[in-house]
This record gives C-alpha cells, sequence and structure tokens, in this order.
C-alpha cells in the first residue's frame, strides 16, 4: 500500500473511531441495536397503517418491550422500554440527520434490518440488509 492509501485509511479508522458524522459534539454514544422492521412493524398496534419509518421504528420497539411481538432478527434495547422514552426515540427519528432518504424508502417500502445507533440526545439507523 502506497504512502497515499495508508494516510487515507488510517485518517478514516480514526474518524470512525471518533464517531465523527454519527453524531453532535458531546453526544455520548450508548450503544446500539439491530432489528427487522417487518410487515406488523408496519401498522400501529389498533391495526392502521403507519406512513413513515419513524413511526414504524417506534412500533418495532413497542412490538418488542409493550406487546412482545418479536421477529427472529430483533434484539432488545435498554432505551426504549416506555411510551415516553419511544415518543422520544420517534422525536429523534424524524430529525434529517438521523437517516437517509433511502433508508426510509426501504423501511417504508420493504422489511429491511437495521441498525440504529443510540446516543445521548439523538439516533441514527442504517441498513444491514434490504
Amino acid at each position: 500500500m502506497n504512502m497515499t492509501k495508508s494516510l487515507t485509511v488510517a485518517g478514516l479508522l480514526l474518524a470512525s473511531f471518533l464517531g465523527v458524522g454519527s453524531a453532535q459534539a458531546g453526544d455520548d454514544m450508548l450503544g446500539s441495536y439491530v432489528a427487522r422492521i417487518s410487515e406488523r412493524d408496519h401498522h400501529a398496534s389498533d391495526g392502521y397503517a403507519l406512513s413513515s419509518a419513524a413511526q414504524m421504528i417506534r412500533q418495532d420497539r413497542a412490538n418488542w418491550h409493550k406487546f412482545h411481538r418479536r421477529d427472529a432478527d430483533d434484539q432488545s434495547d435498554g432505551w426504549f422500554r416506555s411510551n415516553d422514552a419511544r415518543a422520544d426515540l420517534e422525536r429523534m427519528l424524524k430529525r434529517n440527520d438521523a437517516m437517509s432518504s433511502s433508508t426510509k424508502r426501504a423501511i417504508v417500502n420493504g422489511e429491511p434490518l437495521i441498525q440504529v445507533d443510540v446516543y445521548s440526545d439523538s439516533v441514527h439507523v442504517s441498513i444491514l440488509e434490504n
């Protein structure tokens, strides 16, 4: 590997380690969880269809914590047990930097496997498998 490539790789690793681009300064990472956003997450508890990715991710956490309707790929989290905490999750998910438009489309139009990185004041969603 030449020197330029070595420096580029080292810079990317350092940025990844420091969390550059993943959260606001001072927004400490608390952890992550993985979830399959399945058809059951596309509907509210009372059956009506949800229309946004933020709603569907919130419903996934309600299905996990409150209703015990879990997909095989779903993991637990320590942050969104209560309805108030899930409301906070939805508010954070509605922020422009929480997920890309392609991630939102994948969730609304399919059943992707996602990773949610949880920070003290924000979340970031990425697609692991479409």
